[in-house]
Parts: structure tokens; C-alpha cells; sequence
């Protein structure tokens, strides 16, 4: 059935089924967004169906909500859960210090809500997202709606004395529509093509009143998985060695297989 998805698929599947041996019966877990983050949510499911798995789960995204209840997983709201277990989620990159970049899925003030409502973020990547520095995938703010051409403004204006490579702006969207985040704020990718201090950046953008948040993710990830297409995860912990992990249990590992296979999921 692997043989079906591309291998960039492959590996991140494999990074979700590996990142679910942090998942324990009972918990709180917060669910990510984006492509790797759906695996994650549909292995997750599989795991209740078949073998009874009982967790609570808070989304960090309307569509991962749509998916995890298509998945016939227990959702609840972050206010009722008041604290998380675990938030398992996806990045558009991480560097050797686990600072990440992500947003790519509109999403990053919800995940980041969650992130830091929990006693520990686990990332899923696959290999492409690991780097040395932070900045080649365009970092996302996300902006008040109300003077968001003069907050824009500022944010380039700020950019000019602050260690990057490249400093282009545009605005998030499709077809001359801006797009507008579950929050209803404007998003702007900047193009830096490489962060040199990312702590800098955060302060700099965070202390402007038209700015929401940034998809600078820094001292919040403990743990990260890379998954690669032939089974095998790479389980990095910071400054700590990293771990090399392959499928211990390949039937259970087919056995949720089969189950998306039967539920169509497997795509």
C-alpha cells in the first residue's frame, strides 16, 4: 500500500506513525496542521477504531477539526481541555537548535496557542525541512486586517536594519483575494532567504501593533521526528544524540494501514 504515495508521502507518514509513540491512552493531545499533521490525525483515528485508543483531542485549525471528527476522534476546545498533554505538529523548517518556521497552512496563531498550552510539542518533518539556518521558506505574520498596508509598511521599514538576506514582502492569497486566517487576519510572507538572528527578528516584528504573531516557533519544540520513505525516523532532542528508530511492530503498523486503505484514507 506504501507503494502507492510518493516517497516525500511516504516519509511523512512514517514521521506521524512514529511521533505516535509519545500518544498515550488518556491524553490531551493538540493537532497540527498542514500535510504532515493530517497523517498524523488519520493514524490517529485508525488507532481508535481498531484498537480502542482513548485520547482528547483540541485542533489548531478548522480544517484539521474537520478531518479528526471525520476520523471519529473525541475533539474538544482548548478552553475545556485548560492544558495539553502533548501538541504533536508539522514545520516548514527547523535548524540544529529545533526553532521552526511555520505557517505555510494559515495556521500559525492557533498552533502556536496550542504549542505553548502544552508539556510538550513534538514536530513531525520529513528530511527537506531540516536546515542550518532558518529563513530559504518565506517566514508568515500574521496582521491586523484594520491599516494592514501601513503596518506592512513598517514591517519593511523594520527589515532594513535587522541580519537577513532578502527582504521582499507580499501579501498571502489567490487570485487578487487577500487570504483572511480562521482569526480573520491578513497573512505576509516575508522572503529573508536566510535568518541569522532569529531572536532579533521575533522581538522586532512582535513589537508592532498591527502584528498578531510571527511563524517563528523558537525555544517551543523539545522533540523532533524525521521520517524517511524506507520505514526508518530520525528522533532529534536538541542538544541531546539523536535516535535512529525503525518499525518495531511492522502488524500493527499494517493493520492501521488497512484500516485507512478500508476507509479510503490512504491518499
Amino acid at each position: 500500500m506504501l507503494d502507492r504515495l510518493s516517497p516525500p508521502d511516504r516519509a511523512k507518514l512514517i514521521s506521524a506513525y512514529h511521533a505516535m509513540q509519545f500518544v498515550e491512552d488518556e491524553m490531551r493531545v493538540g493537532l497540527g496542521t498542514g500535510s504532515t499533521a493530517s497523517w498524523l490525525v488519520k493514524l490517529l483515528g485508525a488507532e481508535r477504531h481498531v484498537f480502542g485508543m482513548n485520547i482528547q483531542c483540541v485542533s489548531t485549525s478548522s480544517q484539521t477539526e474537520e478531518l479528526a471528527t471525520r476520523m471519529g476522534l473525541r475533539m474538544m476546545t482548548l478552553d475545556q481541555a485548560g492544558w495539553l498533554d502533548l501538541v504533536i505538529d508539522g514545520t516548514d523548517e527547523f535548524d540544529p537548535l529545533l526553532s521552526l518556521i511555520k505557517g505555510a497552512g494559515g495556521a500559525l496563531l492557533q498552533e502556536k496557542i496550542v504549542a505553548t498550552a502544552s508539556d510538550r510539542m513534538v514536530v513531525i518533518a520529513d528530511p527537506t525541512k531540516q536546515v542550518e539556518r532558518l529563513g530559504a521558506f518565506p517566514l508568515p505574520v500574521e496582521i491586523v486586517r484594520f491599516g494592514a498596508e501601513v503596518t506592512k509598511g513598517l514591517i519593511e521599514d523594520k527589515l532594513e536594519g535587522l541580519d537577513v538576506a532578502r527582504r521582499a514582502t507580499r501579501w498571502r492569497g489567490k487570485d487578487g483575494k487577500q487570504y483572511v486566517t480562521d482569526e480573520g487576519h491578513y497573512l505576509l510572507d516575508l522572503e529573508l532567504g536566510e535568518i541569522r538572528d532569529v531572536d532579533t527578528l521575533s522581538q522586532t516584528l512582535l513589537e508592532l501593533p498591527g502584528v498578531v504573531e510571527t511563524g517563528l516557533f523558537l525555544d517551543i519544540a523539545d522533540t523532533v521526528v524525521v521520517g524517511a520513505a524506507s520505514g526508518e525516523a530520525r528522533l532529534i532532542f536538541g542538544d541531546d544524540p539523536e535516535m535512529l528508530v525503525d518499525i518495531a511492530d511492522s502488524e500493527h503498523f499494517d493493520t492501521l494501514m488497512m484500516r485507512l486503505d478500508e476507509a479510503g484514507e490512504l491518499e
